[in-house]
C-alpha cells in the first residue's frame, strides 16, 4: 500500500526564499494568471520583496499559493494576494485550504486583524464563504473586475 503525499505548507520572507521556490511561486503565477486567464500585467510588480509567501507543496510540487502582507504593505489592513492554486489539483478543496492558512499566516505573524482582498469579481461568493464581506470598493484591474474584501476575525 502506497501512501498519498500529504500537503505542507512554508512561510518565508522574501529574503529567506531559496532559489527554487521563488522559480516554483512565479511559475505558477504565470501558468496561472498569465496564460491561463490569459492576462498581461507586470506580475514581478515589486511587492514580493515585501511580502511573506504562502506556498503549499505534495511532494516536491507546489501546489497552492499566496502572498501575505502586514498592514501598510498593500493596504491598510494585512492583506492576501496573488492567491493561486495549481490547475491540476483544482476541484480538491485545495483553495478553501489555502485561504484559512493564509488567514491563519497573517494572525500568527501579525496578530489578529482584519485583512483586505483584491479579488477577482467571479470569486465573490469563494470569499463570501470564508467570512470576507464585500467592500462596495468594484474596481479593473488588467482588464478583470475586482472587488475588495475585507474579513475580520
Amino acid at each position: 500500500m502506497t501512501k498519498e503525499p500529504q500537503l505542507h505548507w512554508k512561510l518565508s520572507a522574501f529574503d529567506s526564499l531559496n532559489v527554487h521556490e521563488l522559480y516554483d511561486f512565479l511559475q505558477l503565477r504565470s501558468e496561472v494568471f498569465g496564460l491561463e486567464q490569459n492576462c498581461l500585467f507586470q506580475d514581478v510588480d515589486g511587492y514580493d520583496q515585501i511580502a511573506h509567501h504562502l506556498m503549499g507543496y505534495v511532494g516536491p510540487q507546489l501546489v497552492a499559493y499566496a502572498r501575505c502582507f502586514a498592514a501598510h504593505g498593500k493596504y491598510a489592513e494585512a492583506s492576501i494576494g496573488r492567491v493561486v492554486t495549481r490547475p491540476s489539483a483544482r476541484g480538491t478543496g485545495l483553495g478553501h485550504l489555502l485561504i484559512e492558512q493564509a488567514k491563519l499566516s497573517v494572525s500568527t505573524l501579525w496578530g489578529p486583524q482584519p485583512v483586505r482582498i483584491g479579488a477577482q469579481a467571479r470569486l465573490e461568493k469563494f470569499y463570501t464563504d470564508h467570512g470576507f464581506v464585500n467592500d462596495n470598493k468594484p474596481y479593473m484591474e488588467d482588464g478583470i473586475p475586482h472587488l475588495e474584501m475585507v474579513w475580520t476575525p
